[in-house]
C-alpha cells in the first residue's frame, strides 16, 4: 500500500496551496509508516541572521505529514491538521533540510505522527515537531 515517489510528488504537487508549493519540497523516500522530504536552502526563507525561519521548518514538516499519512494509507484522502508542536533545537543556517515523518498511530479518524529536522550533512537533531490529523475521508 506504500505510495511511489512519482504518487507522493503527484499528491504534493496537486493537493497543496501554491505559497507551500514555492518551499520546493521534494519527496526523497515514502515507506510503511513514513516519509522524507527535503527542504532546499533558501535565502528567501532565512530571516534575520541567515537562519531558515521557523515558519518555513513548520510548514515543511506539516507537510511531511500529510505525506506519511498518505503513504500509511496507501493513497491521499482529505485531512486536516487538529495540532503541532514544534521544538527548534540549533539554528539551520545555509543548508537544507531532510524532514523524516513518521507514523505513531493511525486510526481510521485520526492520525498522530513525529517528524524529525536535520540539516544536509549532519547528523544532529535541528528540530522536532509532533502532529496530530483529523482524516475526514
Amino acid at each position: 500500500m506504500t505510495l511511489t515517489l512519482a504518487e507522493a510528488e503527484k499528491i504534493l504537487a496537486d493537493n497543496f496551496a501554491p505559497w507551500v508549493l514555492d518551499l520546493g519540497l521534494a519527496v526523497v523516500e515514502t515507506g510503511e509508516c513514513h516519509a522524507v522530504l527535503r527542504l532546499p536552502w533558501s535565502e528567501r526563507l532565512a530571516r534575520e541572521g541567515g537562519a531558515l525561519s521557523g515558519q518555513a521548518l513548520m510548514a515543511a514538516a506539516d507537510t511531511a505529514t500529510v505525506i506519511a499519512v498518505a503513504s500509511a494509507r496507501g493513497a491521499y484522502g482529505p485531512m486536516t491538521t487538529v495540532q503541532q508542536s514544534t521544538t527548534f533545537q540549533r539554528a539551520i543556517l545555509g543548508a537544507g533540510v531532510l524532514l523524516d515523518a513518521r507514523i505513531t498511530k493511525l486510526g481510521r479518524r485520526m492520525a498522530f505522527a513525529d517528524v524529525t529536522m536535520t540539516a544536509d550533512g549532519s547528523e544532529d537533531v535541528a528540530a522536532r515537531a509532533s502532529t496530530v490529523y483529523a482524516l475526514l475521508g
